[in-house]
């Protein structure tokens, strides 16, 4: 999602220093701060949990950035199957197996 563009060809999330931001999220939920919530392709911080100071981010383009397509998503995971065939023997298995269960979710 962070290379996801609007109606006008912007790019909804800008990048570089501001995915820290991410990372703080992702550190905050591992240490019980966040909870974000849980969709079928994973886990999702909530807008009030990442931290947007200095930065001028509504909670409309959040959510925008946020939205997961599952046409989109179903067919991401169909253009890489012949990548997973090839790499097969030489992938952690459980890798293998979360890829599959993501598949069955969506």
């Amino acid at each position: 999602n962070w290379f996801r563009k609007d109606a006008d060809g912007k790019f909804l999330w800008p990048g570089f220093r501001e995915n820290m931001r991410v990372l703080e999220w992702i550190v905050d939920r591992c240490e019980g701060r966040a909870r974000g919530h849980e969709t079928a392709i994973g886990w999702m911080p909530r807008f009030g949990e990442l931290n947007f100071e200095g930065m001028e981010f509504s909670e409309e383009t959040f959510d925008e950035l946020m939205a997961v397509n599952y046409e989109e998503f179903r067919h991401e995971l169909l253009s890489e199957a012949d990548l997973y065939l090839r790499l097969y023997d030489h992938l952690p298995k459980e890798l293998i197996f979360q890829r599959e269960l993501l598949a069955s979710r969506i």
